[in-house]
């Protein structure tokens, strides 16, 4: 009697009979003589029975034909025959099909899921053929049939599943002071520790490039202005130490001269100690210069991932008040503001000012100089983002001013939104840990399954049943996919878990990463509020203040699950208001193929980001932060606000500041600005014409529009998706 099957992945799966009959009802259906049930009973039986226990599905397969052959039902089983060839020629025409729109570079959903990736190159061509027959095994091997089951079903989507087999972790915040004074091997050869700040620019470049090469997400430095700030001072003695040399003199007291700030300044008129500490400090400005371009150029120009990829990196800065910390922000800015190349707005690293009051937000603040000119660089080059320290979900009670190392409890975030720092097993920081894995649900479909129910209450309450079972699957594949990942050994990321990751000093390379991995976030994502919101109640929470009240119901009840299920498996759950890219399509083709095509749910390519208000909806700034900053305070693994500005807005970085001020009024985590940039991709040309067809420089009309996606910029729209493209059509400007 058959007891179990191997599918062809090789699962071994419970028998079940029904298979068999459902096979040959359908094969029995396709002939002129139709259904013969007592027949199927008969060979369903004697198959089940007199099989081996253990039988693969070719096996069974093989069995139902040879019955068939010798039944009164021949012309049955050439109908089954048909159909079994068809299947097989059907499985392998879908991989040939997907093969060959890589091969052949068509624009579609599959190259163009991530903008930052170039799949139209050999080795973008191979990560895509990879990634896409790894999906496939996941699928079959390490998925649940409760998980495989909400996929296929279009209810969940879990984020770098093609990784999924690596056990690689997301992201991570770089300690990048144990790098500069240990240095580091990454497997072949050691980096020495940095003695002056060109080389611990380079280390900071290699340091993210080779985390990127063993992780699947983004990688962080969460202080850089504290970080580089003692190899200014070093490249300062440096300078006078030359000048020892020089005039055969000796200064070594000035060697740890206070310095109010590191100002390029004209010698003439200067003498002495005075004269030598200025020339010294004009050396030590040019070469800080020079190493924050040197950096800005190498993340935007080093590849990983097999070359066809450049580091998906961001930095945290700007509370840093000492001399040589200002120096470092102060010329990533200048740098920033210059441009690479021809002067084009460089894409990494995704840049963070971290905005805190008595450091840098008001004009008797120490920095305020340099957030004036944080806000200057993003008008023109949309980039630093904004972090709000002074949120209410961003602060912690060990912060000091007066503390040197008070960096070690300042939130940090992904440029794209990811944020870590609240830890049930260790410090809260974000230095050193980063999110292990998350998966997005699909809120829209569970609201569409519930449309029909005629009464608003019992709608609603269906509802919240269908997301509730849909979060108890979420979690436990988070988890499940996390014990996975706790089999890797910590010699599988050289790097990682020898330098940076938190506690991994403690590991040998053959150790397990168990031990310390729990100190990472596992994200429970969510897509579509607004569509959600019109399924359930006929508005979005941007146009009605009941559907507001519903989106925070809805998003507090799946904070408050999470937090239950960080009980319930000892891990950081966290709720991510999901950075859809190439999900905001897929959830939704698969919808409105499913249910038509429904006014303000299926109807447009794109379902909106998380919580945010829909792009086309048209309303003020001001209004948009109203309804989206309760949001962030539930949303602790992840959330941005942003605003698209009208018109040129390098001459105005006044408004960028009214945007910071807003994001402090209605507490809000995390924002960034978008605003008009044309540039010429053959001269290099940047405007802000709201529809420029041709350059005024060179007359090319080979143009692009500079463009936020989810929060981090891509230089040509060409590697947008059809459903990214379609929102960026959308969007309305927020006055």
């Amino acid at each position: 009697m058959i007891q179990t099957v191997i599918k062809r992945d090789g699962r071994i799966v419970g028998f079940n009979e029904e298979k068999i009959a459902t096979a040959i009802r359908k094969a029995m259906l396709h002939t002129e003589n139709g259904e013969d049930r007592e027949l199927v009973r008969q060979i369903t039986d004697h198959i089940s029975f007199k099989g081996d226990s253990q039988m693969t599905v070719e096996a069974i397969q093989d069995a139902v034909e040879l019955e068939l052959m010798n039944s009164s039902r021949k012309d049955v089983a050439q109908k089954y025959i048909a159909y079994r060839n068809q299947r097989s020629i059907a499985r392998k025409a879908k991989t040939r099909d997907m093969f060959l729109e890589i091969i052949n570079i068509k624009s579609n959903d599959i190259t163009r899921e991530n903008a930052n990736m170039n799949a139209d190159t050999p080795a973008g061509m191979m990560m895509k053929f990879s990634s896409e027959t790894t999906k496939p095994f996941v699928d079959d091997y390490l998925l649940s049939e409760e998980v495989k089951e909400a996929v296929e079903n279009n209810y969940l989507h879990i984020h770098d599943k093609d990784y999924y087999p690596t056990k690689s972790l997301t992201c991570v915040q770089h300690p990048l002071d144990h790098i500069l004074k240990y240095g580091f091997s990454a497997g072949h050869g050691e980096s020495r520790p940095a003695k002056r700040i060109e080389t611990a620019s380079i280390l900071g470049c290699i340091s993210l490039e080779t985390a990127q090469n063993e992780m699947h997400g983004g990688q962080a430095i969460p202080a850089f202005d504290f970080y580089l700030a003692p190899y200014v001072r070093n490249s300062f003695i440096e300078e006078i130490k030359n000048l020892e040399e020089l005039n055969g003199q000796n200064y070594s007291h000035l060697y740890q001269q206070k310095l109010d700030d590191y100002v390029n300044r004209p010698l003439e008129g200067l003498s002495g100690d005075e004269r030598i500490i200025q020339h010294a400090v004009n050396k030590t400005v040019s070469r800080v210069h020079q190493s924050m371009e040197a950096f800005i150029h190498n993340m935007n120009t080093i590849h990983s991932r097999g070359g066809n990829q450049v580091v998906f990196s961001s930095i945290n800065y700007g509370t840093d008040t000492s001399a040589e910390g200002r120096c470092i922000i102060r010329e990533i800015l200048k740098s920033t503001y210059r441009g690479v190349g021809n002067g084009e707005t460089a894409i990494f690293p995704i840049q963070i000012w971290k905005k805190k009051r008595g450091v840098s937000y008001l004009p008797e603040d120490r920095n305020y100089d340099l957030y004036q000119l944080a806000c200057k660089v993003t008008a023109r080059r949309f980039f630093p983002n904004f972090l709000n320290l002074d949120a209410t979900f961003n602060q912690s009670e060990d912060w000091r001013a007066d503390d040197p190392q008070r960096y070690m409890h300042e939130v940090a975030t992904m440029g794209c939104r990811t944020r870590v720092f609240e830890n049930r097993f260790g410090p809260k920081t974000s230095i050193g840990r980063g999110n292990l894995s998350f998966s997005t649900i699909n809120i829209v479909r569970l609201a569409i399954e519930c449309m029909h129910i005629e009464n608003k209450e019992e709608r609603i309450a269906q509802f919240f049943a269908k997301l509730d079972h849909m979060l108890d699957i979420t979690a436990r594949q988070l988890h499940e996919r996390m014990e996975f990942q706790k089999t890797a050994y910590a010699k599988q990321f050289p790097l990682l878990m020898s330098s940076l990751w938190l506690g991994s000093e403690k590991l040998k390379p053959n150790d397990t990463i168990a031990p310390v991995i729990n100190q990472g976030t596992l994200g429970i994502g969510f897509i579509g509020l607004a569509e959600c919101l019109v399924a359930l109640t006929g508005k979005h929470h941007g146009e009605d203040a009941a559907s507001q009240e519903l989106g925070l119901k809805i998003v507090s009840y799946i904070r408050n699950r999470a937090n239950q299920f960080s009980e319930e498996y000892q891990h950081n759950y966290s709720v991510l208001a999901t950075p859809a890219e190439g999900l905001s399509g897929k959830f939704t083709r698969r919808d409105r193929k499913k249910f038509g095509s429904l006014p303000g749910i299926t109807d447009r390519d794109y379902y909106t980001n998380s919580n945010h208000v829909p792009v086309y909806y048209k309303c003020s700034a001001r209004h948009k932060a109203e309804v989206e900053a309760p949001y962030h305070e539930m949303t602790r693994g992840g959330h941005i606000f942003y605003v698209e500005m009208d018109g040129d807005a390098t001459h105005n970085p006044e408004v960028i500041m009214q945007v910071v001020d807003m994001m402090d009024r209605y507490n809000i985590g995390y924002g960034s600005v978008n605003h008009n940039r044309n540039r010429c991709l053959d001269c290099g040309y940047e405007n802000a014409e709201t529809h420029l067809e041709k350059c005024p420089k060179c007359g090319s009309t080979h143009l692009d529009k500079l463009q936020r996606i989810t929060g981090y910029l891509v230089g040509t729209t060409d590697r947008w998706n059809k459903a990214k493209l379609a929102e960026l059509n959308d969007r309305v400007v927020h006055n």
